[in-house]
């Protein structure tokens, strides 16, 4: 629809598969949030050199490997199981983060559900604090209440998306 209405350039961020691109005849810029995410983290989280990036599950394994490469910090990865109805029934660690500091990547933020269980799981194993940056923060519904009462020190999200009624309803954003 868009190649028929006459765009013949698209820019966006952090596609949620880089295949997305190839679905286009015209030219995708497909924008990496990951340097905003290395630039804030040397900036703005304490000890940030003591911490361990996790992906909250397998399909942001190749973002959270590559922010963990560049600050040349450790990986570790939470992988989801999801029962017949589509809701997360269970989450494992692969990876040790007892006594560290842990930084969530993740590409968006929709309901909160998978950052807070994934906060859950993190603070369960021991983690000393848990920080998430999310390109996309969508938090629809409850999304923010969610956040709000979870165990995460601090939510970062990018602008692709309005935040001034998200940052009014999170007290963590």
């Amino acid at each position: 629809m868009m190649e028929v209405s006459g765009i013949n350039n698209v820019i966006t961020m952090d596609l949620h598969s880089p295949q997305i691109a190839g679905f286009f005849n015209i030219t995708v810029n497909n924008l990496l949030s990951a340097p905003l995410i290395i630039k804030y983290i040397k900036e703005s989280i304490p000890n940030w050199k003591n911490a361990v990036i996790v992906s909250p599950d397998a399909g942001g394994t190749k973002r959270a490997i590559s922010i963990a490469n560049k600050l040349g910090l450790k990986f570790s990865l939470i992988h989801k199981h999801k029962g017949p109805d589509n809701k997360i029934d269970s989450m494992a660690l692969v990876g040790d983060v007892r006594g560290q500091m842990t930084i969530i990547i993740d590409d968006m933020a929709d309901s909160g559900e998978t950052l807070v269980r994934a906060t859950q799981k993190l603070k369960e194993l021991n983690a000393s604090k848990v920080y998430a940056m999310v390109t996309h923060g969508v938090l629809s519904g409850m999304g923010c209440e969610r956040i709000n009462v979870s165990q995460l020190e601090r939510l970062v999200v990018t602008n692709t998306l309005p935040q001034e009624v998200n940052k009014k309803r999170c007290i963590k954003l």
